[in-house]
């Protein structure tokens, strides 16, 4: 598989919006974190999972939820729900994290959530795009597709920086062994130095020489 094969999947699936089932527990808190650039929208649906939808979820199965930048920023945050959405667009890179807290309750309860996360272009609604701009699906798929290239061309600039950087930091690197180095031949051909002169006094105080 070629290099740029491979980038182009990886973005690909890591455009897919993420729909999952977190297991908590009473006093327990879950935490999920996604790579959003920035000026990227994201998109969170969360709620949670009725093990009798016949009745009323029970009072043990409430969430705290809060939704922080990587810089501890706060994006989202709500108590006591059994269910909500956070949107926003990404005001910076990096890792924005989830965390889902069970409060503590007697006796414990164990209960799931359905969390599904998107960001990107598949957190667009792209049904709601094509209503207002009397546009039809074709025409949406070739919107996605010119988003998901522009989403591509992102990465792949991303990456050279990246490599960009790495290169300059192996050089700085390198660059600095090589100080060390010459600083500790010098070192040690001076401690040699010493002690050839220290040994030829001793010898002359000696007479041996």
């Amino acid at each position: 598989m070629t290099t740029l094969r491979w980038i182009i999947m990886m973005t690909l699936m890591l455009r897919i919006g993420e729909s999952m089932r977190l297991d908590l527990e009473s006093g327990i808190t879950k935490c999920i974190s996604d790579d959003i650039k920035i000026n990227y929208m994201t998109v969170g649906n969360y709620s949670v999972v009725n093990p009798n939808e016949a009745l009323h979820l029970p009072a043990s199965h409430k969430i705290y939820v809060t939704v922080t930048s990587p810089k501890g920023h706060s994006q989202h945050h709500a108590e006591n729900v059994e269910s909500g959405k956070f949107v926003f667009t990404a005001m910076e890179s990096g890792d924005y994290t989830t965390c889902f807290v069970a409060p503590g309750f007697r006796p414990p309860a164990k209960f799931a959530v359905d969390f599904e996360w998107k960001s990107g272009v598949e957190a667009k609604d792209w049904a709601t795009i094509a209503k207002r701009g009397q546009i039809n699906m074709l025409e949406v798929e070739v919107r996605k597709l010119l988003d998901v290239t522009e989403s591509i061309h992102d990465e792949m600039f991303e990456l050279r920086e990246r490599e960009r950087e790495m290169q300059e930091l192996n050089r700085s690197t390198n660059s600095r062994m090589a100080a060390l180095s010459l600083l500790s031949f010098v070192f040690t051909l001076s401690v040699a130095c010493l002690q050839l002169w220290h040994l030829k006094s001793f010898l002359e105080r000696k007479k041996l020489l």
